[in-house]
């Protein structure tokens, strides 16, 4: 049995390497979820880390009714964590943020207010504490991936984001798509709404992203997500008989 059916949200953490933020990991969100505007569980995926990221996820779900974990045999990237743990989600709601806690899972409460309206609600981070040339790449990438996509979308680097699950499975993820959500949210007919959120500086760790991933591999990608989207296959299910055999 799954038993994050058991919630109505799902809130992903992909995890690599980043033994050192598990811990206050697990104190943000258990000072969270009784605030919770509506059930919510814990998802920690670990993306094949090889520090001992694994080790404290383990003891961290141990403690805590409702915290559950998935590990993934090797280092797959943001996307692929990110799809297996929407994949393993049942909830009517599935939820992202990252492991460095420079978003803070309070402030799902405020795509929780949208979500009713809205299949896919996302952050856009207010007074961002970036650096100033980590800002200046990230507008860059942002502008020109508006421009593939027309997705209206001011900020998709936001790690605080929040989806109906059913069209979060629908989603064709592969490597880099993370970056494509709202677009290909856009792409089944769904509705696409902004929230400002918190942001934080990092604190403990090591950011994973660089000049090549947060620059050169997402301009590739939108040419990706462009041929993508002249074949997309959108369908819908008017009626079946499973019930009734």
């Amino acid at each position: 049995m799954n038993k994050t059916t058991d919630y109505r949200l799902t809130v992903i953490v992909p995890v690599y390497n980043e033994e050192d933020n598990i811990y206050a990991l697990e104190e943000r969100l258990t000072a969270y979820l009784p605030h919770a505007a509506c059930s919510t569980c814990v998802l920690f995926v670990n993306d094949g880390s090889s520090d001992k990221s694994l080790e404290y996820i383990e003891d961290v779900c141990s403690r805590h009714e409702g915290f559950f974990y998935l590990s993934l045999k090797n280092n797959g990237g943001l996307s692929a964590a990110l799809k297996a743990g929407i994949d393993a989600t049942a909830s009517q709601y599935v939820g992202y943020m990252d492991a460095d806690l420079q978003t803070t899972p309070e402030d799902f409460n405020l795509l929780l207010a949208e979500i009713g309206n809205y299949e896919l609600v996302m952050g856009i981070r207010a007074e961002r504490k970036d650096s100033v040339f980590k800002k200046l790449q990230s507008r860059i990438a942002n502008g020109f991936r508006r421009m593939m996509t027309h997705d209206g979308v001011s900020d998709t680097g936001c790690p605080l984001k929040m989806m109906h699950t059913d069209y979060a499975q629908r989603i064709p993820f592969f490597t880099g798509m993370h970056r494509f959500i709202p677009a290909l949210i856009l792409l089944q007919g769904g509705r696409v709404k902004q929230v400002p959120v918190r942001h934080f500086p990092r604190v403990a760790g090591v950011s994973k992203y660089h000049l090549w991933n947060r620059m050169v591999s997402p301009f590739v990608d939108c040419f990706a997500y462009r041929w993508m989207r002249k074949r997309y296959i959108n369908y819908s299910v008017s009626d079946n008989n499973f019930r009734n055999v």
